[in-house]
């Protein structure tokens, strides 16, 4: 976006919810947070990315989290495809539920082995490729505490 010079989740159009502000959540404003998150989730493309050239993996975003108050977090290392993402979501998410002494870590272990086994990507009613790939799966890390 013009103007944009940092990380940034983009929240909600403001013209559409008829909230005042812009719609993102910037770095600047996720340091300002007081959180008691055990896991926050950043399900989208490129969330691990490091801020700016040379610097470190989950330097941007993850580590505004972390900074911020959250003791864990999902974060996806390159683009990652939106209909594998939200399966893998729902699987990993479904399991942590179902299952509440199990491991965030663990969850995510089960959710890839899940999309390996079961999960494709369908069109017009018909399987048009496998998760199997590591390319639907492999991009998210489960990054600081992964316990429960």
């Amino acid at each position: 976006m013009n103007g944009l010079e940092q990380p940034a989740l983009a929240m909600t159009n403001p013209e559409i919810s008829g909230t005042e502000g812009d719609g993102l959540l910037t770095l600047n404003e996720i340091l300002s947070l007081k959180l008691q998150a055990d896991f926050i989730v950043l399900s989208a493309c490129n969330t691990a990315a490091a801020d700016g050239q040379g610097a470190e993996a989950v330097s941007g975003l993850g580590r505004a989290f972390f900074y911020a108050g959250a003791r864990s977090l999902l974060a996806s290392n390159w683009p990652v495809h939106s209909a594998a993402t939200t399966s893998l979501m729902s699987i990993l998410f479904t399991d942590l539920s179902e299952n509440p002494a199990m491991t965030r870590a663990e969850g995510m272990r089960r959710a890839r082995v899940k999309m390996i086994k079961n999960e494709g990507y369908h069109f017009e009613g018909k399987l048009a490729f496998s998760y199997a790939h590591p390319i639907f799966w492999a991009p998210f890390t489960v990054i600081g505490d992964g316990g429960v």
